[in-house]
């Protein structure tokens, strides 16, 4: 095959005490996935029943990844970057209506990961009625740390989840506060496309999320999973 101009290079995320890497297919994300969260961003969370999750998606080389500390430039068109951390799942498998129990088994490992969104395009976008891919989906948009295999993993549906910034903590919440638990996300993702191997998935945010600047350098966790940390280099003039 002849290519017009060289491929863009594979993306792929280190695996933990590896010299493996992860290669990356598509990356989703699900959204208002902790009440606090859905609250705080004006939503009026149910206090009985859930509503159906909804997912959106970042494109692969909008992703930022490797070993160590972790560098972002602030971004384009904004001036209200917003950090959201996140618990990132990665499969191994795929398929489409998969169970719950299914979904469980796709699952190769997990990370701690970060959806960063130009909160200021969002909001206009969302006042307007259009579409919010530029406030969600631009460069350097989405950052995850090593992938734990998932048998080195604690559980998946409880522990700690949190972000500081500047040793400041912003956010913090558990998993087991997720209004859709990680296996019935994919599941519930798998009604909606075929997902497959390489297929990384973002699980949410609890509340807290809030500005960066340039110059910030945040520590984002999730239980039983290596830290990530991230420094916001300015843009260059």
């Amino acid at each position: 095959m002849e290519f017009v101009f060289t491929p863009p290079a594979s993306v792929a995320v280190p695996v933990a005490g590896s010299t493996q890497y992860f290669p990356v297919r598509r990356i989703f994300c699900v959204g208002r996935n902790y009440a606090e969260h859905a609250r705080e961003m004006g939503a009026d969370a149910q206090a009985d029943g859930r509503e159906p999750p909804f997912f959106f998606s970042k494109p692969v080389d909008a992703l930022v990844s490797g070993l160590g500390p972790l560098v972002v430039v602030y971004p384009l068109a904004t001036t209200n970057l917003h950090h959201e951390v996140e618990m990132v799942v990665a499969l191994a498998a795929g398929g489409e209506r998969l169970t719950v129990d299914a979904a469980g088994k796709a699952i190769f490992g997990c990370a701690v990961g970060l959806d960063l969104t130009r909160r200021d395009l969002q909001a206009a976008a969302k006042a307007k009625g259009h579409p919010w891919d530029m406030g969600k989906g631009f460069d350097q948009s989405v950052v995850c740390g090593p992938l734990q295999p998932i048998a080195q993993c604690a559980a998946l549906d409880q522990g700690r989840i949190w972000l500081s910034l500047g040793g400041q903590l912003r956010q913090q919440g558990d998993l087991a506060q997720m209004t859709w638990s990680v296996t019935e996300v994919i599941s519930q993702l798998s009604m909606l496309v075929a997902l497959a191997p390489g297929d990384l998935i973002l699980t949410g945010t609890p509340a807290g999320v809030g500005p960066l600047l340039p110059g910030d350098v945040l520590t984002a966790g999730v239980a039983g999973l290596p830290e990530l940390q991230v420094e916001i280099q300015p843009r260059p003039l």
